[in-house]
C-alpha cells in the first residue's frame, strides 16, 4: 500500500474533521463562570451531599447509563426505603400498631425509615439520570477478578430468621479490599477490642463513606470541602472523619508514603490542572472497606458544573482486584442544611457491654469450641 502526500494530507484533515465534531464532555454547564479563590484555585468550598437511591453498580433492569423518563419513575417508585417511607407516613392504629419494637431491624430500616436518609431521586450528573456511578465499563458493573461469594441462601418468608423486607439497592458498599463480613462476630470475636469491626469502635465511618471510594450510605451524606492555598480538607459527616490533602504544584510533584504506615482512607495528594482538582491515593489500609487494596492506586477529579453541582469522577486502578481499571462519575450536589454534630457511641458504650460478655463466658469456663458445639445442636 502506498500513501501519497496529497492523500496523507486528506487523512490528517479528515481525522481533525471528525475530531471536531465528536461530543465533547463539558467540564461546567454552559454559560456558567466557575468560581476562584483569593489564590486562583477552583472554589470548592462548601457543604455536598451525595445522597441518591442511584448505586455504584448497574442493575440489569436498566441497561443503559443515561436513563429513560420511564425507568426514573420505575426506580424511583420501586425504591424499598422510598416505599418504606410512604407506609410509615400512613396513620395507624396506636392500639394494635408495634412501634419502635424491633420487629423491622432486619430490613435494614433502624426500627423505621425515619432514619434513613439515604435520598429519594436518581442522581443527575451533568443533568442526566444515571442508573449507576459506575461509567466504564460500559455494563456499569465492577470487573472483579474473583467473582464474590455468593450469599447464604434467604430463610422462606414467615421461617425463623426471615427478615421482614428487601432493600431493592444492590449493595456494592462493602468493597473488596474489606475485611470479611463476618469477622467481628464469630465465636472468638469478642476477646478484645481488635476483634472487633473498625466502624463499631468508631475509628471511621462504616460504610465506605470517607472512601476509597467516596460512596453514598443509608444516612450521613454530607461532605464538607475546606480549601486553603497548600491543603484541601474533606471532613465527612459519618464519624466525623477528615480527609488532610496537601497540595502539590502538579502530577510530577506528587510523593506519597514508603507504604510502611497506611493511613486510614489513605495516603492523599492532590494538585490542580485547570479548574480541576485532582486527587490520587494510595496505601490504603487493607483493615478498612474500601475499593482498592493496599498495593492499589485511586484517582479522583473535582471539577465544579455548577453552583449547585460538583462532578466527583474516580478512576479504580488495581490490577490485584480488577480484570481492567474502572472508572465513574458522582454528583455532589449543594446542601443548604447545616452540618450536623455526628456522635458515634457504639465504641464509647457498647464495647463495654460486647467485652463484659466474654469475660463472662471465661468465668462460666466456656471456649470457643464449647459454644460452636452448643450453638450446632
Amino acid at each position: 500500500m502506498t500513501c501519497t502526500r496529497s492523500s496523507l494530507f486528506a487523512s490528517v484533515a479528515g481525522m481533525a474533521m471528525m475530531l471536531a465534531t465528536a461530543p465533547a464532555l463539558a467540564q461546567s454547564a454552559p454559560g456558567y463562570a466557575i468560581p476562584h479563590t483569593s489564590w486562583g484555585a477552583p472554589d470548592l468550598q462548601g457543604t455536598w451531599s451525595n445522597a441518591s437511591i442511584t448505586d455504584m453498580q448497574r442493575s440489569p433492569d436498566y441497561p443503559n447509563l443515561v436513563m429513560t423518563p420511564e425507568e426514573v419513575r420505575k426506580m424511583e417508585g420501586s425504591d424499598y426505603y422510598n416505599n418504606r417511607t410512604r407506609e410509615d407516613a400512613k396513620p395507624t392504629d396506636l392500639k394494635t400498631a408495634k412501634l419502635l419494637d424491633g420487629s423491622d431491624l432486619l430490613s435494614g430500616g433502624g426500627y423505621n425509615a425515619f432514619w434513613v436518609d439515604q435520598g429519594t431521586r436518581v442522581a443527575l450528573v451533568r443533568g442526566e439520570p444515571r442508573s449507576s456511578w459506575i461509567v466504564e465499563p460500559a455494563n456499569g458493573r465492577i470487573p472483579r477478578k474473583v467473582a464474590p461469594a455468593a450469599p447464604a441462601p434467604r430463610p422462606a418468608p414467615g421461617a425463623p430468621g426471615a427478615p421482614t423486607g428487601a432493600p431493592s439497592r444492590t449493595g456494592t458498599v462493602q468493597g473488596p479490599g474489606a475485611v470479611d463480613r463476618n469477622a467481628g462476630g464469630g465465636f472468638g470475636s469478642y476477646d478484645g477490642p481488635e476483634t472487633r469491626p473498625i466502624g463499631e469502635r468508631c475509628l471511621i465511618g462504616f460504610g465506605n463513606t470517607g472512601g476509597p471510594v467516596m460512596t453514598n450510605v443509608l444516612y450521613n451524606n454530607h461532605y464538607q470541602i475546606v480549601q486553603a492555598p497548600d491543603h484541601v480538607a474533606i471532613v465527612i459527616e459519618m464519624v466525623h472523619d477528615a480527609r488532610i490533602i496537601p497540595i502539590v504544584k502538579d502530577a510530577a510533584a506528587a510523593r506519597h508514603g514508603s507504604g510502611v504506615i497506611k493511613p486510614w482512607l489513605g495516603d492523599s495528594v492532590g494538585w490542580y490542572e485547570g479548574d480541576t482538582l485532582v486527587v490520587e491515593t494510595r496505601n490504603v489500609n487493607p483493615v478498612q472497606r474500601g475499593y482498592i487494596s493496599k498495593d492499589g492506586k485511586l484517582t479522583e477529579r473535582f471539577s465544579r458544573w455548577s453552583d449547585d453541582q460538583i462532578v466527583y469522577e474516580f478512576t479504580v486502578d488495581d490490577p490485584t482486584q480488577y480484570t481492567q481499571p474502572w472508572k465513574g462519575e458522582m454528583a455532589l450536589n449543594y446542601s443548604k442544611e447545616p452540618f450536623y454534630e455526628y456522635a458515634c457511641h457504639e465504641g464509647n458504650y457498647a464495647m463495654e457491654g460486647i467485652l463484659a460478655g466474654a469475660r463472662k463466658q471465661e468465668k462460666e469456663g466456656k471456649t470457643v469450641a464449647r459454644n460452636a458445639e452448643e450453638e450446632g445442636r
